[in-house]
C-alpha cells in the first residue's frame, strides 16, 4: 500500500510538471505603439534650443521681497501686549490645541 501512494504521487507529480510547461512568450504584443505628431528634426531642434537657453535656478527658489510695514516695531509690540492682556493670544502649550 506504501508502495501505491508513493506511486500515485509521483504520477500526480509528473501530470503537474507536464500541464505546468508553457511556451514562449511573445513580448511583442505587450508592447504599446506610439505615433508621434511631430518630426525628429522638430524635436532636436527643440532640445537645442532648451539646452542654449538653460535656467539653472529652479522655480519658486528665490526669496520673497520684503513688504514695507505701515507701522513701526513698537506699534505691534504694544498691540501684542495688550492682546495678550485681553486673552486673544494664547501662550504656552495651550497654543498647540
Amino acid at each position: 500500500m506504501n508502495a501505491t501512494k508513493i506511486f500515485a504521487a509521483t504520477a500526480f507529480a509528473a501530470l503537474a510538471v507536464v500541464g505546468a510547461h508553457a511556451g514562449e512568450a511573445d513580448y511583442a504584443q505587450n508592447v504599446p505603439s506610439f505615433n508621434g505628431e511631430r518630426t525628429a528634426a522638430e524635436v532636436r531642434a527643440e532640445a537645442v534650443q532648451k539646452a542654449h537657453n538653460i535656467n539653472l535656478e529652479p522655480a519658486g527658489s528665490r526669496v520673497a521681497a520684503l513688504v514695507n510695514s505701515g507701522i513701526d516695531r513698537a506699534t505691534v509690540r504694544n498691540e501684542t501686549a495688550i492682546a495678550l492682556r485681553a486673552g486673544q493670544i494664547a501662550h504656552g502649550e495651550a497654543s498647540m490645541m
